[in-house]
């Protein structure tokens, strides 16, 4: 039999949800479905009001799915999009709640992950999720177990940078991360088609990225490196509010315009008291692959000035290399690629000022791989 999409959903046609007496294909629970050879994706999208009484429907949709003939793993995304009938009446509930009637929520950390970095950044196209790769290995190099999560739902990066193009694998309950040069890592990315379109509202975003923190097999972690998505809208402010961040580390590249949307994301983590770690100027010199001379294309010392400005650490400058694009074009970042070149040299000086306020750890060597034309 060739799974299809319309496999999936006559047999979770058979689902039938408690409360309504009616299978959730026919009450709208069943989005995204994807197939990948035989691996299956779909996200259950239901009423945020009942969300957390959801779960054995989740789990009876997954066996359904899991039982046909020629699937080999089951992906089931549950989101809290759907509005309640109390916001389709335009009534409140009467819990207390505040803000749009839903409750709050505490963050929550996960278990056997010691700390949990934001990388962030107020704007799309610094080289945000090539810092946060680099940084991560630049953390493993000394000595920590780290692992990577790819928060951008509308462009996840990390497959590409860690050559990584494996479905993950389940133990029937959790996710497990795959691995690339000593560090855990998942993404969307890896769920999905790389051509696909993720076509989703912020409310189903974030309780995606939530369910990727929570329903993979992460530790044991010291650091767990979040990949947060650019800018600082909706997502990027929910998942500071539910994820009990030790730090933020802010990327923006020297010019006027990057700083004004570094700011903005360096003022969003402080109004939810995330400590920041630090900025990082990124693409901060051109280094000519011919001669060897500097040029400075966006500027330089701007993210310096902004640090010193707002009153946060200053992490280091990257230079814009042939290097760290080729190395990362290749699934191999620089800092595997190429550590002692000045790029990598940089991201491992930066991986130090993060981990400053760490315990001490002992240093153990990174494999090097280079590229050959």
């Amino acid at each position: 039999m060739t799974l299809n999409r319309e496999i999936i959903l006559d047999t979770l046609r058979s689902v039938t949800d408690p409360a309504t007496g009616r299978d959730i294909v026919a009450s709208g629970f069943v989005t995204g479905v994807t197939i990948r050879g035989d691996q299956v994706g779909f996200v259950l999208e239901v009423d945020p009001a009942a969300g957390r009484t959801k779960e054995p429907l989740r789990e009876a949709a997954e066996r359904a799915v899991r039982a046909l003939p020629g699937v080999a793993g089951v992906t089931v995304v549950m989101t809290a999009e759907r509005p309640s009938e109390a916001a389709r009446s335009g009534t409140s509930p009467s819990s207390g709640h505040g803000g749009h009637g839903a409750p709050s929520q505490e963050p929550s950390g996960i278990a056997q992950v010691g700390r949990i970095i934001a990388v962030a950044s107020g704007k799309g196209g610094v080289g945000k999720s090539t810092v946060a790769a680099n940084l991560a290995l630049g953390l493993a190099h000394l000595g920590l177990d780290v692992g990577l999560l790819d928060a951008d739902i509308y462009g996840p990066s990390v497959p590409k940078l860690l050559g990584l193009n494996k479905k993950p694998e389940t133990d029937g309950k959790k996710l497990r991360p795959l691995e690339a040069f000593g560090i855990k890592a998942m993404s969307i990315g890896l769920l999905v088609e790389e051509s696909a379109a993720m076509i989703w509202r912020g409310p189903m975003a974030t309780s995606a990225l939530m369910q990727m923190m929570t329903d993979v097999a992460w530790g044991p972690l010291d650091v767990l490196v979040l990949d947060m998505p650019p800018g600082t809208g909706d997502i990027q402010l929910t998942l500071a509010q539910r994820t009990p961040l030790a730090g933020a580390v802010v990327v923006s590249t020297p010019q006027d315009l990057a700083l004004i949307d570094a700011r903005k994301a360096v003022t969003m983590f402080q109004k939810v008291s995330v400590p920041i770690l630090g900025v990082v100027e990124n693409m901060s010199t051109f280094v000519c692959p011919s001669c060897g001379s500097t040029s400075h294309i966006f500027g330089h010392g701007g993210a310096r000035d902004a640090a010193s400005e707002i009153g946060v650490p200053f992490l280091g400058e990257i230079p814009l290399t042939m290097q760290v694009r080729e190395c990362s074009d290749t699934g191999h970042p620089v800092v595997v690629c190429n550590p002692s070149s000045t790029a990598g040299g940089a991201f491992l000086a930066i991986a130090d000022e993060v981990a400053a306020g760490f315990e001490t750890v002992r240093q153990k060597p990174m494999p090097a791989i280079h590229i050959v034309d």
